[in-house]
């Protein structure tokens, strides 16, 4: 009878039931004990924001969603600018006038506002080569200029700074794009890329030279400025026609041999480190430079900024050294050699590389703002960034 009415449930598609009573029943007292799991919602933490109003969303959350919304609004009106402005100047054909006075006029951006912002910094390093026992460290410097001179006074030579070096970067970036372009055509396509380096550091040396031209009046002005307790001149121009009348228009440029010592160096090793370390990094990076944002793109080209930076620092030091000595203590008249050979008698070996720790810093930093700033000036209007192509790359 049991056997029939099982067969009959299972006709039906019915599930046979258990027998009375069912086995499970007996499951649960013989099986082993075991802690009862149970899944629970974490609850509130101290850093949790407003529950009633943002639900789950603690305060981290909650920043990083107000500042991924800024980021997308700054980048929607990046976009905006960076297309009206390409509306306004037109297509900029590589290698022609107007890509040159791009790169001249990002060259400016690039160099001004960044040594501007390191005033403090390049005030204390001054000091501290002219008199090495003046201070004896960063911090301790600036309590003691704020305490003497307050706020102004740790900013003491931002004018000439600001202008010597927006026009030394205005030459210095345009002239490089233009001998680098010069240079290349005349070695041809083979050589040029073959020769690369080489390129790179006579077309940084050439656009120097001529830059230092422009930077050398503000230099002298700035280092009186700044070695001055308290400052000699009440601002660039009075320092400029101060220099000029007493000493001559050649007072303005005493110090453009050394000043040339410590730039083209410098811009040699800033320019071709830079374009060789972008390279290398692009090299090393799945797929191509094309494939990357960018905000992406401008990241490299601070990183090897800032590597080519501290290369120039070390570099450069000694002659920057130098600079501050000779328009600090040179004596009207005197002549070079004989300068050179009694300050290096005062300091010494050792003295030539008075305030490297803190010139690695600036240096690097300042290196890699400037062609963040620079590379990003060029993509807001509509060209390339520098590096990780070549020439003939580019140039399409």
């Amino acid at each position: 009878m049991a056997l029939h009415r099982r067969l009959s449930f299972l006709r039906r598609g019915l599930k046979t039931p258990e027998p009375v009573p069912s086995p499970s029943c007996f499951a649960s007292p013989l099986a082993p004990a075991a802690p009862k799991r149970t899944s629970l919602a974490p609850g509130p933490t101290k850093y949790q924001a407003r529950p009633e109003l943002y639900g789950a969303y603690s305060t981290v959350d909650d920043v990083k969603g107000k500042a991924h919304k800024l980021s997308s609004e700054a980048a929607k009106e990046f976009e905006k600018a960076s297309a009206a402005a390409q509306a306004k100047a037109g297509r900029i054909e590589l290698y022609s006038g107007r890509y040159y006075a791009a790169c001249t006029f990002g060259g400016l951006m690039a160099c001004g506002l960044t040594h501007f912002a390191v005033t403090p910094l390049d005030l204390v390093k001054t000091r501290r080569q002219i008199d090495s026992k003046l201070y004896t460290g960063n911090f301790q410097a600036w309590g003691k200029i704020f305490r003497g001179e307050g706020v102004r006074g740790i900013f003491t030579g931002w004018s000439p700074t600001f202008f010597g070096y927006s026009a030394q970067g205005a030459f210095k970036y345009g002239w490089y794009e233009f001998f680098k372009k010069q240079y290349s055509d005349i070695a041809g396509p083979e050589n040029a890329q073959k020769y690369k380096t080489v390129l790179y550091l006579t077309a940084s040396a050439s656009a120097e030279f001529l830059a230092d031209l422009a930077l050398c009046p503000f230099e002298a002005v700035k280092v009186r400025m700044q070695g001055g307790i308290p400052s000699p001149y009440s601002g660039t121009l009075d320092g400029i026609r101060t220099i000029a009348a007493k000493e001559g228009v050649s007072g303005l440029y005493k110090g453009l041999y050394p000043l040339w010592g410590r730039q083209i160096p410098y811009t040699m090793m800033k320019f071709a480190s830079f374009e060789t370390i972008v390279e290398m990094i692009y090299d090393r990076l799945p797929g191509q430079k094309s494939d990357y944002s960018k905000g992406a793109q401008t990241g490299v080209s601070f990183a090897g900024g800032y590597l080519a930076g501290i290369l120039c620092a070390i570099v450069s030091h000694p002659a920057d050294v130098m600079v501050s000595k000779l328009n600090a203590n040179r004596a009207p008249g005197e002549a070079f050699g004989g300068a050179l050979s009694r300050i290096y008698k005062d300091i010494g070996f050792s003295g030539l590389w008075n305030g490297l720790p803190v010139r690695i810093v600036m240096i690097g930093t300042l290196t890699g703002l400037q062609w963040m700033i620079y590379d990003y000036f060029k993509i807001f209007m509509g060209l390339p960034t520098t590096g990780g192509a070549s020439q003939a790359v580019e140039k399409k």
